[in-house]
């Protein structure tokens, strides 16, 4: 739990042990997990190991979408402390980026219950929890707390084998990603198989219609609430709202449950993310 009641002057004593946890990550060993420091568990190191190995033979990808929200006294600490806040965080993604993909977004004053999100897609869950474990041990870890988790799961697609998702390219992120929880009735998942298709390839045709438009579709059946998660990812909101509408005309849309909430993210780097914090 965060500790709120630290004053923000406090901060500047603890920014070189904080440091030094940093150098420590960048300095284990390639096959540690995330650059797990040289002070984690042995139990959480060869669980992380036992995964990687696992998981040469599998292309499967554990996708997170975590939305963080910042404590208000992280306004009140002084340029100083923030800056180096900053710097230690960055060096901290940057080492896990050894093990894991990580995108960094804004969402700051398009939601309230959010400032940022950080999206991670790795083969290895424990290398995702390594990540988060030590987010918490930085100075702005102390400061933001998650407000929604969602967790997927990549799969191919049950319909169609002509879908590339976008987080199979290695194409540079679009300026938008808008993510989204999504469940469908079980009455849909009764129907036959044929007559799903069929209306699947319809729902298709209409994503096609958008070739700028990247999908990453992935499934959550049985590691969280939803059925999917869906983000897609866009230089043009406008052409994604259109999308969307004419979705809405498919007849897939009459068994959809529920599609929010929505939430619209910018691609940004973590250290314009931390600076808009205030």
């Amino acid at each position: 739990m965060r500790n709120k009641n630290k004053r923000p002057l406090e901060v500047d004593n603890n920014l070189s042990s904080n440091k030094n946890k940093i150098d420590n990550i960048n300095n284990a060993r390639d096959d540690d997990g995330v650059n797990t420091s040289t002070t984690t568990k042995d139990s959480e190191l060869q669980g992380a190991k036992a995964d990687e190995s696992d998981n040469k033979n599998n292309p499967e990808k554990f996708f997170t979408f975590t939305f963080y929200k910042v404590d208000p006294k992280w306004r009140w600490l002084n340029e100083m402390g923030k800056d180096e806040a900053s710097r230690e965080f960055l060096e901290l993604l940057n080492a896990a980026r050894k093990r894991i993909k990580i995108r960094t977004y804004s969402t700051i004053g398009l939601r309230h219950d959010s400032e940022f999100m950080i999206w991670t897609m790795s083969p290895s869950l424990e290398n995702i929890q390594v990540l988060a474990s030590k987010i918490y041990t930085t100075i702005l870890g102390k400061y933001i707390e998650p407000t929604s988790t969602y967790l997927s799961l990549t799969r191919k697609s049950f319909y169609s084998n002509q879908v590339k998702l976008g987080f199979e390219t290695e194409e540079e992120p679009l300026r938008y990603a808008v993510v989204y929880p999504f469940i469908k009735s079980r009455e849909w998942y009764l129907l036959p198989f044929e007559k799903r298709k069929e209306m699947m390839e319809e729902h298709i045709r209409v994503g096609r219609k958008y070739p700028e438009i990247r999908l990453n579709t992935t499934y959550s059946f049985g590691i969280d609430d939803q059925d999917f998660m869906l983000a897609f990812e866009t230089d043009n909101l406008s052409r994604f709202q259109s999308l969307i509408i004419d979705l809405r005309e498919t007849q897939v849309s009459k068994y959809i449950i529920k599609d929010t909430p929505m939430i619209p993210c910018v691609l940004k780097n973590i250290e314009e993310i931390i600076k808009s914090l205030g």
